[in-house]
């Protein structure tokens, strides 16, 4: 009698925590859902701003794109998500194209519309960049420089950008310019003027032109 009681105990037990479990599980199915369909929008818009001809789409990979759901298949499992996958042309007339295929300076583009698309929904305090427009060519970097300053003077969620570069387009929005010297092993920051700053990277320019010919 005493280990049936304890059984009845352990079964009740047991329903409970089954209970809690499927709540988690469907809390953290519309939490997934939610934040998806949130950064999806964003990245729709981030991406137009940087690559105006274009367009770009996140999608959400299930186990229903891997393999053909059995009868027994429940679609609110977490376990059913698989990633996410995105999709980009850019060009209203172009290809569809997913990461895999895309050039460096496209991938750049993408994972920085990417990030802006996640900091709309949750917006941060400051960001750090160190040369995230290397791989870009001058007019997404010009893009992208622009919507730094629109993110920068934000009413709604103001946001400070820290980047390091070597190309003009962010030191033309840029609200401070800082230079870096490094001397007997010991780095020195300096403050700069827009001017002095765009004419060190004139200079670089010009220096690297002059190597590749």
């Amino acid at each position: 009698e005493g280990l049936l009681s304890r059984k009845e105990e352990l079964d009740v037990g047991a329903t409970k925590v089954t209970e809690l479990i499927e709540s988690l599980d469907k809390q953290k199915d519309d939490a997934i859902n939610r934040t998806f369909r949130g950064v999806s929008a964003h990245f729709k818009d981030v991406f137009q701003e940087l690559c105006p001809d274009g367009s770009g789409e996140l999608i959400m990979k299930t186990s229903a794109d891997e393999e053909e759901e059995t009868s027994t298949g429940d679609k609110s499992e977490v376990s059913m998500f698989r990633g996410v996958q995105i999709q980009v042309k850019f060009t209203k007339n172009g290809d569809n194209f997913i990461m895999s295929q895309l050039s460096g300076g496209q991938k750049a583009l993408v994972a920085m519309a990417l990030i802006f698309a996640i900091q709309r929904c949750d917006p941060a305090p400051f960001y750090l960049f160190d040369e995230l427009d290397q791989a870009l060519d001058s007019t997404h970097r010009a893009a992208v420089a622009a919507l730094i300053q629109r993110q920068a003077s934000s009413e709604e969620n103001p946001t400070q950008f820290i980047t390091s570069t070597f190309r003009p387009e962010l030191v033309s929005v840029a609200g401070r310019c800082y230079g870096i010297s490094h001397q007997n092993k010991v780095s020195n920051i300096h403050m700069l003027t827009k001017k002095d700053a765009m004419s060190f990277i004139a200079n670089l320019m010009n220096e690297e032109e002059a190597v590749m010919e």
